[in-house]
């Protein structure tokens, strides 16, 4: 699959999806449309995932990066992560420099953008995974969304879980 399809799918897909967690505000008679779910720190890999294949739970999961199911969080370090993994992979994944490019900023326009103040560093087996904790320490996150879930098992500590995209997708009312 091209980029240009998947994400003409993507953007289809995504104003299709309809939210039916709206609220009302009796008391001033204001619709709420634009209510967030869970807020939620996606890990790289599950990412490459939902890029690399249009039939898994990481593709649905991107496609609903921008709706009110959830909100993503995001950090410089996570960005830049994105970004040197996204363009070393991009021939695998069928995209150029520039279709990366375009995913980050669009990425970075609907997340929450969280700066860090606090590192706690090394607390995760994999220590390149630290930034990610932090994030989602910093952004008040529930959860860690990543294939190596026991790599992220001490984010409890914190009350983070990490789960898989198809648990997290459970959570947030959204059938994969």
């Amino acid at each position: 699959m091209t980029w240009k399809r998947a994400g003409r799918r993507l953007r289809a897909q995504r104003w299709a999806w309809p939210d039916a967690r709206a609220r009302v505000d009796i008391t001033h008679g204001i619709a709420y449309d634009t209510v967030m779910g869970e807020r939620a720190a996606i890990d790289t890999n599950v990412l490459v995932s939902g890029l690399r294949s249009s039939r898994g739970t990481s593709f649905r999961m991107l496609q609903l990066v921008g709706t009110s199911a959830f909100e993503f969080a995001l950090s410089v370090p996570l960005v830049l992560e994105y970004e040197t993994v996204l363009k070393r992979e991009s021939a695998a994944l069928g995209l150029g420099e520039d279709d990366v490019d375009v995913l980050i900023r669009y990425w970075c326009d609907v997340a929450h953008l969280q700066e860090i103040h606090f590192l706690w560093r090394p607390v995760l087996r994999d220590p390149k995974d630290d930034h990610v904790l932090e994030l989602a320490v910093a952004a008040g996150c529930g959860l860690i969304v990543t294939h190596n879930v026991r790599d992220f098992a001490p984010s409890a500590t914190w009350g983070i879980e990490a789960v898989r995209p198809g648990e997290f997708l459970r959570r947030v009312g959204v059938t994969s």
